[in-house]
Protein backbone atom coordinates (compact mmCIF):
# COMPACT_ATOMS: atom_id res chain seq x y z
CA UNK A 1 0.00 0.00 0.00
CA UNK A 2 1.80 3.00 -1.31
CA UNK A 3 0.02 6.22 -0.26
CA UNK A 4 1.83 9.94 -0.42
CA UNK A 5 1.44 12.42 2.45
CA UNK A 6 2.91 14.92 4.01
CA UNK A 7 1.14 13.48 7.28
CA UNK A 8 2.48 9.84 7.19
CA UNK A 9 4.26 8.30 9.68
CA UNK A 10 6.96 6.19 8.21
CA UNK A 11 7.29 3.05 9.68
CA UNK A 12 10.22 2.72 12.19
CA UNK A 13 10.54 5.99 12.60
CA UNK A 14 10.43 8.30 16.14
CA UNK A 15 7.37 10.41 16.59
CA UNK A 16 7.63 13.74 18.57
CA UNK A 17 3.94 15.15 18.78
CA UNK A 18 5.42 18.81 20.34
CA UNK A 19 7.41 19.28 17.04
CA UNK A 20 4.36 18.76 14.55
CA UNK A 21 1.78 21.62 13.87
CA UNK A 22 -1.40 20.62 14.75
CA UNK A 23 -2.60 24.21 13.15
CA UNK A 24 -1.22 23.59 9.31
CA UNK A 25 -3.46 24.38 6.42
CA UNK A 26 -1.91 22.51 3.97
CA UNK A 27 -1.33 26.14 2.19
CA UNK A 28 -4.84 26.87 1.31
CA UNK A 29 -5.93 30.69 1.10
CA UNK A 30 -9.30 30.72 2.34
CA UNK A 31 -11.31 27.41 3.75
CA UNK A 32 -13.81 28.02 1.27
CA UNK A 33 -10.94 27.22 -1.44
CA UNK A 34 -10.45 24.18 0.85
CA UNK A 35 -14.11 23.41 0.94
CA UNK A 36 -14.33 23.33 -2.40
CA UNK A 37 -12.20 20.60 -3.17
CA UNK A 38 -13.69 18.92 0.23
CA UNK A 39 -16.74 18.73 -2.44
CA UNK A 40 -15.47 16.96 -4.64
CA UNK A 41 -13.89 14.10 -2.78
CA UNK A 42 -17.11 13.31 -0.86
CA UNK A 43 -18.58 13.02 -4.68
CA UNK A 44 -15.36 10.97 -5.85
CA UNK A 45 -15.76 8.77 -2.50
CA UNK A 46 -19.38 8.19 -3.04
CA UNK A 47 -18.69 6.99 -6.81
CA UNK A 48 -15.63 4.58 -5.20
CA UNK A 49 -17.77 3.36 -2.45
CA UNK A 50 -20.30 1.80 -5.44
CA UNK A 51 -17.55 -0.55 -6.92
CA UNK A 52 -15.61 -1.11 -3.75
CA UNK A 53 -19.22 -2.43 -2.41
CA UNK A 54 -19.99 -4.19 -5.37
CA UNK A 55 -16.59 -5.55 -5.78
CA UNK A 56 -16.42 -7.22 -2.56
CA UNK A 57 -12.67 -7.67 -3.10
CA UNK A 58 -11.35 -5.79 -0.37
CA UNK A 59 -12.24 -4.16 3.14
CA UNK A 60 -11.72 -1.03 4.38
CA UNK A 61 -10.90 -0.09 7.84
CA UNK A 62 -10.00 3.50 9.02
CA UNK A 63 -9.13 3.84 13.15
CA UNK A 64 -9.69 7.47 14.03
CA UNK A 65 -7.82 8.47 17.63
CA UNK A 66 -6.85 11.21 19.24
CA UNK A 67 -7.59 13.48 22.83
CA UNK A 68 -11.09 14.55 23.46
CA UNK A 69 -12.47 17.19 20.89
CA UNK A 70 -10.12 16.20 18.58
CA UNK A 71 -12.95 15.84 15.95
CA UNK A 72 -13.73 12.27 15.87
CA UNK A 73 -17.02 12.31 15.22
CA UNK A 74 -17.23 15.55 13.23
CA UNK A 75 -14.36 13.53 11.06
CA UNK A 76 -17.33 10.80 10.29
CA UNK A 77 -20.27 12.73 9.96
CA UNK A 78 -18.43 14.95 7.67
CA UNK A 79 -16.28 12.87 5.41
CA UNK A 80 -18.82 9.92 5.49
CA UNK A 81 -22.07 11.81 5.03
CA UNK A 82 -22.71 10.96 1.05
CA UNK A 83 -21.87 7.07 1.36
CA UNK A 84 -24.57 4.71 0.92
CA UNK A 85 -25.20 3.80 4.64
CA UNK A 86 -25.29 -0.28 3.80
CA UNK A 87 -21.96 0.14 2.91
CA UNK A 88 -20.27 1.45 5.66
CA UNK A 89 -20.47 0.85 9.38
CA UNK A 90 -19.29 2.70 12.38
CA UNK A 91 -17.99 0.79 15.52
CA UNK A 92 -17.21 2.55 18.92
CA UNK A 93 -15.11 1.22 21.94
CA UNK A 94 -15.63 2.42 25.55
CA UNK A 95 -14.82 0.76 28.65
CA UNK A 96 -14.66 -2.67 28.30
CA UNK A 97 -17.92 -4.68 29.10
CA UNK A 98 -17.66 -7.62 32.53
CA UNK A 99 -17.18 -10.42 29.42
CA UNK A 100 -15.08 -8.18 27.10
CA UNK A 101 -12.57 -7.93 30.29
CA UNK A 102 -12.61 -11.71 30.52
CA UNK A 103 -11.43 -12.12 26.95
CA UNK A 104 -8.51 -10.85 25.22
CA UNK A 105 -8.12 -7.62 24.96
CA UNK A 106 -8.22 -8.08 20.59
CA UNK A 107 -11.45 -10.01 20.92
CA UNK A 108 -14.48 -7.37 20.69
CA UNK A 109 -12.44 -5.50 18.33
CA UNK A 110 -12.00 -8.71 15.95
CA UNK A 111 -15.76 -8.63 15.49
CA UNK A 112 -15.88 -5.18 14.58
CA UNK A 113 -13.53 -5.95 11.50
CA UNK A 114 -15.13 -5.15 8.07
CA UNK A 115 -15.96 -7.85 5.99
CA UNK A 116 -14.81 -7.21 2.24
CA UNK A 117 -17.34 -4.80 0.09
CA UNK A 118 -17.23 -2.91 3.64
CA UNK A 119 -15.76 0.12 4.64
CA UNK A 120 -15.48 -0.01 8.86
CA UNK A 121 -14.44 2.49 10.69
CA UNK A 122 -13.29 2.72 14.40
CA UNK A 123 -14.36 5.52 16.85
CA UNK A 124 -11.51 4.80 18.81
CA UNK A 125 -9.69 1.19 18.67
CA UNK A 126 -8.17 -1.07 19.94
CA UNK A 127 -5.36 1.20 20.54
CA UNK A 128 -7.23 2.47 23.97
CA UNK A 129 -6.60 -0.64 24.96
CA UNK A 130 -3.30 0.42 25.02
CA UNK A 131 -3.54 4.44 25.85
CA UNK A 132 -5.71 4.54 28.72
CA UNK A 133 -4.11 2.07 30.71
CA UNK A 134 -0.59 3.01 30.63
CA UNK A 135 -1.89 6.23 31.58
CA UNK A 136 -3.13 5.39 34.47
CA UNK A 137 -0.65 2.99 35.22
CA UNK A 138 -3.26 0.26 35.29
CA UNK A 139 -0.63 -1.93 33.31
CA UNK A 140 3.35 -2.29 33.09
CA UNK A 141 5.39 -0.88 30.30
CA UNK A 142 6.41 -4.45 29.66
CA UNK A 143 2.66 -5.20 28.76
CA UNK A 144 2.14 -1.75 27.35
CA UNK A 145 4.83 -3.05 24.97
CA UNK A 146 3.43 -6.33 24.47
CA UNK A 147 -0.42 -5.71 23.50
CA UNK A 148 1.81 -3.36 21.06
CA UNK A 149 3.24 -6.41 18.92
CA UNK A 150 0.37 -8.21 19.47
CA UNK A 151 -1.18 -4.70 17.27
CA UNK A 152 1.54 -5.02 14.94
CA UNK A 153 0.91 -8.78 14.17
CA UNK A 154 -3.04 -8.40 14.45
CA UNK A 155 -2.99 -5.81 11.83
CA UNK A 156 -0.44 -7.88 9.98
CA UNK A 157 -2.91 -10.56 9.78
CA UNK A 158 -5.92 -8.22 8.83
CA UNK A 159 -3.69 -7.37 5.65
CA UNK A 160 -2.93 -10.40 4.87
CA UNK A 161 -6.45 -11.40 4.45
CA UNK A 162 -7.49 -8.29 2.27
CA UNK A 163 -8.29 -5.44 4.76
CA UNK A 164 -6.71 -2.26 3.73
CA UNK A 165 -5.68 -0.45 6.74
CA UNK A 166 -5.89 3.47 7.21
CA UNK A 167 -5.06 4.41 10.87
CA UNK A 168 -5.41 9.00 11.56
CA UNK A 169 -4.04 10.16 14.89
CA UNK A 170 -6.42 14.05 14.84
CA UNK A 171 -3.53 16.10 16.15
CA UNK A 172 -4.85 19.41 18.28
CA UNK A 173 -3.20 21.54 20.70
CA UNK A 174 -4.23 21.64 24.32
CA UNK A 175 -5.01 25.76 23.54
CA UNK A 176 -7.57 24.31 21.30
CA UNK A 177 -8.93 21.93 23.23
CA UNK A 178 -9.68 24.45 25.97
CA UNK A 179 -11.33 26.27 23.00
CA UNK A 180 -13.82 23.43 21.98
CA UNK A 181 -14.56 22.27 26.15
CA UNK A 182 -15.06 26.28 26.62
CA UNK A 183 -17.45 26.47 23.50
CA UNK A 184 -19.54 23.55 24.78
CA UNK A 185 -19.63 25.09 28.27
CA UNK A 186 -21.13 28.10 26.57
CA UNK A 187 -23.35 27.00 24.25
CA UNK A 188 -26.60 25.11 26.20
CA UNK A 189 -27.27 22.88 23.39
CA UNK A 190 -23.50 21.45 23.46
CA UNK A 191 -24.28 20.56 26.96
CA UNK A 192 -24.94 17.45 26.21
CA UNK A 193 -21.47 16.75 25.07
CA UNK A 194 -19.50 17.23 28.32
CA UNK A 195 -18.53 14.93 30.56
CA UNK A 196 -16.62 14.53 33.53
CA UNK A 197 -14.06 12.20 31.39
CA UNK A 198 -13.42 15.27 29.21
CA UNK A 199 -12.10 17.81 32.45
CA UNK A 200 -10.25 15.01 34.43
CA UNK A 201 -8.14 13.77 32.23
CA UNK A 202 -6.89 16.98 30.90
CA UNK A 203 -4.57 16.82 34.10
CA UNK A 204 -2.55 13.96 32.29
CA UNK A 205 -2.09 15.60 28.75
CA UNK A 206 1.11 14.82 29.00
CA UNK A 207 1.16 11.59 29.47
CA UNK A 208 -1.11 11.02 26.87
CA UNK A 209 1.07 12.68 24.66
CA UNK A 210 4.28 9.99 25.46
CA UNK A 211 1.73 7.22 25.06
CA UNK A 212 0.97 8.63 22.19
CA UNK A 213 4.49 9.61 20.74
CA UNK A 214 5.55 5.61 21.50
CA UNK A 215 1.62 3.92 19.40
CA UNK A 216 2.41 6.13 16.66
CA UNK A 217 6.23 4.96 16.42
CA UNK A 218 5.86 1.68 17.22
CA UNK A 219 3.21 0.84 15.42
CA UNK A 220 2.84 2.40 12.05
CA UNK A 221 3.73 0.25 9.40
CA UNK A 222 3.47 -0.18 5.19
CA UNK A 223 0.18 -2.36 5.66
CA UNK A 224 -1.22 -0.37 8.08
CA UNK A 225 -0.06 3.33 8.25
CA UNK A 226 -0.46 6.32 11.06
CA UNK A 227 -1.17 9.49 9.86
CA UNK A 228 -0.91 12.72 12.13
CA UNK A 229 -3.80 15.04 10.55
CA UNK A 230 -3.33 18.65 12.15
CA UNK A 231 -6.77 19.01 13.57
CA UNK A 232 -6.67 22.65 14.76
CA UNK A 233 -8.88 23.55 11.57
CA UNK A 234 -11.60 21.55 11.23
CA UNK A 235 -12.00 22.31 7.47
CA UNK A 236 -8.36 21.25 6.49
CA UNK A 237 -8.87 17.81 8.71
CA UNK A 238 -11.87 16.93 7.34
CA UNK A 239 -10.03 17.53 3.93
CA UNK A 240 -6.42 16.12 4.83
CA UNK A 241 -8.06 12.84 5.98
CA UNK A 242 -10.68 13.02 2.74
CA UNK A 243 -7.63 13.02 0.25
CA UNK A 244 -5.79 10.26 1.33
CA UNK A 245 -8.99 7.81 1.90
CA UNK A 246 -9.73 8.89 -2.02
CA UNK A 247 -6.29 8.18 -3.43
CA UNK A 248 -6.38 4.96 -1.52
CA UNK A 249 -9.75 3.70 -3.23
CA UNK A 250 -8.58 5.26 -6.97
CA UNK A 251 -5.45 3.80 -6.51
CA UNK A 252 -6.97 0.09 -6.31
CA UNK A 253 -8.55 0.57 -9.70
CA UNK A 254 -11.95 -1.74 -8.77
CA UNK A 255 -14.19 -2.80 -11.39
CA UNK A 256 -17.89 -3.86 -10.86
CA UNK A 257 -18.45 -7.35 -11.36
CA UNK A 258 -19.34 -9.53 -14.50
CA UNK A 259 -22.93 -9.36 -14.86
CA UNK A 260 -24.97 -12.72 -14.66
CA UNK A 261 -27.40 -12.41 -17.19
CA UNK A 262 -27.79 -10.23 -20.07
CA UNK A 263 -29.47 -7.56 -19.55
CA UNK A 264 -29.90 -6.87 -23.64
CA UNK A 265 -32.12 -10.27 -23.65
CA UNK A 266 -34.52 -9.05 -20.98
CA UNK A 267 -37.70 -7.89 -21.70
CA UNK A 268 -40.24 -6.43 -19.19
Amino acid sequence: MKIKSPYLVKPHTKVRLAKISSSDDGGFKSEDAAKAVFATHRTQLADLQDVFYASQAKALLIVLQGMDTAGKDGTISHIFSGVNPQGCDVAAFKVPTPLESRHDFLWRVHAQVPPRGMIGIFNRSHYEDVLSPRVHKLISSDVANRRLEDINAFENFLADNDVLILKFYLHISRDEQTRRLQSRIDDKKKHWKLSDADIHERQFWPRYMDAYNDILSATSRKHAPWFVIPADNKWYRNLAISTIIVDLMQSLKLKFPEPTVDASAIKL
